[in-house]
């Protein structure tokens, strides 16, 4: 019997040892298993962003809309909301509003960092507005074109950096009065996702029409290519510290004019080769670090398309110079004084002047201490006459200097009745051209291409209107003119 139970005794253990095991193999598939689920839930990053949203997120968004229906809070426009912004001040929303937009940047290649746009429409936007939020990866949750509500009271309006002009929402602010992100925490009670994703069209634009009017919003920068001598470079130079401008160029009448692309060092996509076509680049308008200029930002590689032939500007040889004045002539600092020309104050005292410098002559308008709280001076052109002449054209160079608001502003007409004195008895088209704005370089002179005025009959004059303050800094800016053409093709 001793025998017999020693044997029992064995078996009975091994029983249990092989019963152990087979508990710990369990638990460490299950923990591999759930080790594998979660890893391949976190790490990859190409999964299709679902419509659907949280029990949480969807009863929030139901109660912000249900506000909204009883007037409890009130929806308003992202346009409103910029115009509440203090320069050099961060806000605090103390009231009920609401704004809905629709994403306009990705964070997906790593061309953004903590921060997002959004624009007010998913096509033809009329504005957009940046949003700092304190997390990485928002193309997870806040994907490109998803409608987006923002419940702003208790959030700041303001500027990441004191200056930069670019204005923003944030969810605090510091001791320097600069907005600080919002945190996720904040993020999940102040902005609501709706289930609906919509494809963002984006808004065409030749490079000479970009403005600050239009940063956070999704643009198509139209006829663009790379300048010749940075072909075979990279989107990100390794030489830069953080970010990486390169110009992109349009030919405009005789000469090119160019405007700015940024690559972030973190982007994917950072040394990947610049196309050598012509054609079209979308992204998103924002401004650089220190706001000093606008720029426009890519989403992702698949929004350049430069695959059509390089463009080349005009060669001045292929036209004849029917009439030209490269105010050279003049006297520097001297009322302006040229046979034929008009020089009309009909807002403030301030006239048109002569310049000189470098031996180069131009004519300019400044409203730097006018003192005038309004200054509107027309420069008008000598009469030309279209008779015998089918296609014809206008071309100058234009540039400007202390320009820091829009409301500062050049402008080009034409009239066919005007009598040579009377300014509000004409009738005045405006004209497009390439025009000066402020975010350009002070001083350069840039082609404003060929206007063309073909379609008009009989006699005409051009004229150039300046519109500005003498008692504000930011509206007392110079506009300047120089090689004034009339042309037509040999």
């Amino acid at each position: 019997m001793g025998e017999v139970q020693i044997i029992l005794s064995q078996s009975v253990t091994e029983i249990k040892i092989n019963a152990m095991k087979r508990k710990l193999i369990k638990k460490y598939v299950c923990l591999f298993g759930m080790l594998h689920l979660l890893f391949s839930c976190t790490l990859n990053s190409d999964f299709e962003i679902p419509n659907s949203l949280g029990h949480e997120e969807n009863s929030g968004l139901e109660k912000l809309k249900n506000q909204l229906s009883n007037q409890e809070k009130e929806e308003i426009s992202i346009s409103n909301l910029k115009s509440l912004f203090v320069w050099g001040q961060a806000v605090e929303i103390t009231s009920d509003i609401v704004i809905k937009g629709y994403v306009s940047s990705s964070d997906q290649s790593g061309n953004f960092y903590k921060e997002l746009f959004i624009q007010d429409m998913p096509e033809s936007p009329s504005a957009g507005i940046r949003i700092a939020i304190e997390m990485t990866n928002s193309y997870n949750k806040f994907n490109f074109g998803r409608e987006v509500y923002i419940d702003l009271k208790g959030l700041f309006l303001g500027e990441s950096r004191s200056g930069d002009g670019l204005i923003s929402i944030g969810g605090s602010k510091n001791s320097d009065d600069e907005i600080e992100n919002l945190s996720n925490n904040q993020i999940q009670k102040h902005m609501f996702r709706s289930t609906e994703t919509f494809g963002l069209t984006p808004r065409e634009l030749d490079i000479t029409q970009i403005k600050r009017e239009h940063v956070g919003m999704y643009v198509k920068a139209k006829n663009v290519q790379f300048p010749e001598d940075l072909l075979g470079k990279t989107y990100y130079d390794p030489n830069d510290s953080f970010d990486t401008q390169h110009p992109i160029e349009s030919c405009m009448g005789f000469a090119n004019t160019t405007f700015i692309l940024e690559t972030s060092s973190f982007a994917n996509f950072r040394f990947h080769p610049l196309p050598d076509g012509g054609g079209d680049i979308s992204g998103i308008i924002t401004k650089t670090f220190t706001g000093s200029n606008i720029v426009l930002v890519l989403n992702s590689l698949t929004d350049v398309d430069l695959t059509r032939e390089r463009c080349v500007p005009l060669d001045i040889n292929e036209f004849e110079v029917l009439f030209e004045e490269n105010f050279d002539e003049g006297k520097d600092n001297s009322t302006f004084d040229f046979p034929g020309w008009s020089n009309i104050a009909d807002q403030g005292r301030e006239l048109w002047t002569e310049q000189i410098f470098g031996s180069n002559g131009y004519a300019e308008f400044s409203g730097f201490r006018t003192n005038d709280p309004l200054n509107i001076g027309w420069l008008v052109s000598p009469k030309f006459s279209k008779t015998g002449n089918d296609n014809l054209y206008l071309n100058f160079k234009n540039a400007q200097h202390h320009i820091e608001s829009d409301q500062n502003i050049l402008q080009l007409f034409m009239s066919t009745d005007f009598d040579g004195s009377n300014l509000h008895t004409a009738n005045w088209q405006e004209l497009q051209a390439n025009l000066s704005h402020l975010n350009d370089i002070w001083y350069v002179f840039k082609d404003a291409g060929l206007v063309d005025l073909s379609y008009i009959s009989g006699d005409f004059y051009i004229a150039f209107r300046y519109e500005g303050s003498g008692l504000d800094s930011k509206l007392d800016g110079a506009y300047m003119i120089d090689d004034f053409r009339i042309l037509k093709p040999k």
